[in-house]
Formats: structure tokens, C-alpha cells, sequence
């Protein structure tokens, strides 16, 4: 097995129709599997998934404890972590298996952030060009590693919040990401919910305190 698609799950009823879809999609490819894994959806969604014969584990709610439960049971040399809300592009298996040539170890895609929002186009190019510089991959941007060295580190931290800031720290100090330019479309609703300018400003802050130091669980509990 050369691909595990990991997707953690968590109350995604309204639109799990899209997913599965999508996930199916890429189940079809040869070399890949396709792990989805619930932390305690109570909306259907769970039922729903049952019926589409994808792989599904069960974990405790919280996103790094749910894809650290996929990657235990990932066959895959190369492990692709997708958001729920997040779509691969098409050509994104073939693009990894492309950087073994490059002796790549891990790596993320460019995002494209849907919805009505005319600021989506600024922050996602904001957010792709501030990853290019700092080596740092967001959960959104699809994270794809190779297994051996996610074992090495010890997988994501189990952290409720900056799992995937942390991730990137632990994995840059051994190898820059490759950063392709192909785009996964991320959903934007989380900022058309609360708030372009709001959301912006909340992560940004969210962000600067982890650097300084303030504890994830105490920023989970902001976010939320």
C-alpha cells in the first residue's frame, strides 16, 4: 500500500454526502486506502459512513488522538491527512508519489478557501506564501508524511489545539517541506460563521500566543 488517507470526523452530517463522494473517489486509486476516523459524532453522520463501506475507527473526540488512531492502522508508506471540510485536487496522489524522485519526506498543498467571501482569495494566497516561508503546514493545507518519519516523531501531539503547528516544528527540524502548488479546496464557513475580520484576528492572536508560550488547552478553550 503506498497511500493512507486519514480524515478525522466529527459531526459532519450536512455535509458527509460531498465527502464520501470524494473519498470514494480516491478509495478507487490504485495504492490507496481511505481511514476515516469519528471522535463521537452524534448527528448520523456515523450511520451514514457505516453504509459506504469505508474504513471507519472509532477514537476518542479530538483531532490529533483521531489521526494518531488512523495512522496506527495505516498501511500506506505515505500518510495524507485531510480535514473533513477539505478536498484533495485531483492529481494530489500523484503528485507525492512524484517527490520520491526528489527524496521529498513531507510535505503540504497550497489551499484554495471556498465560499462567497471576496477576502478568500487574499487570505488563502496569505496563508499559502506564510507556510512557503516558515515551513509551517496548517491542518488545512492536507499534511502528507512519510510514515517512517511520523513514527519517529511520535505522531501528531496530543494537544487540543496546534496539533498541526506542532507537527510541522517536530518534522522541520529534520527535513524544509516540499510545498506544492496544486490546491486543496477548503471550506470557508468557519469564517463566514463568525466573521472574516473576527476569524482573522482570533487566529492570528491564537497563533502569536502559542509562540510565546501559552498552553494549547488554555487557547482550545478560546477557540471554541
Amino acid at each position: 500500500m503506498q497511500f493512507s488517507v486519514i480524515v478525522p470526523l466529527l459531526n459532519e452530517k450536512e455535509q458527509i454526502t460531498s465527502l464520501l463522494e470524494h473519498l470514494q473517489n480516491l478509495k478507487v486509486q490504485e495504492g490507496c486506502e481511505v481511514i476515516v476516523v469519528d471522535g463521537g459524532s452524534t448527528d448520523g453522520s456515523v450511520e451514514i459512513l457505516e453504509q459506504s463501506g469505508l474504513q471507519l475507527v472509532h477514537a476518542t473526540r479530538g483531532r490529533a488522538v483521531q489521526m494518531n488512531a488512523g495512522a496506527l492502522m495505516a498501511k500506506g508508506q505515505w500518510l495524507v491527512f485531510l480535514h473533513a471540510d477539505s478536498r484533495l485536487p485531483a492529481d494530489a496522489l500523484k503528485s507525492i508519489t512524484n517527490l520520491e524522485k526528489e527524496n521529498a519526506h513531507w510535505g503540504r498543498f497550497n489551499i484554495q478557501i471556498v465560499g462567497s467571501s471576496f477576502w478568500f482569495p487574499l487570505i488563502a494566497s496569505l496563508v499559502n506564501f506564510r507556510s512557503r516561508f516558515s515551513g509551517i503546514a496548517t491542518g488545512d493545507q492536507a499534511i502528507f508524511v512519510r510514515r517512517g518519519l511520523f513514527e519517529a516523531i511520535g505522531g501528531f501531539p496530543a494537544q487540543p489545539l496546534m496539533e498541526d503547528i506542532e507537527l510541522s516544528r517536530r518534522l522541520r527540524s529534520y527535513y524544509w517541506p516540499y510545498c506544492s502548488r496544486e490546491k486543496v479546496e477548503t471550506s470557508g464557513r468557519r469564517w463566514e460563521k463568525y466573521g472574516v475580520l473576527r476569524t482573522i484576528l482570533l487566529m492570528w492572536r491564537l497563533r502569536f500566543d502559542y509562540w510565546r508560550g501559552v498552553s494549547a488547552e488554555s487557547l482550545a478553550k478560546r477557540y471554541e
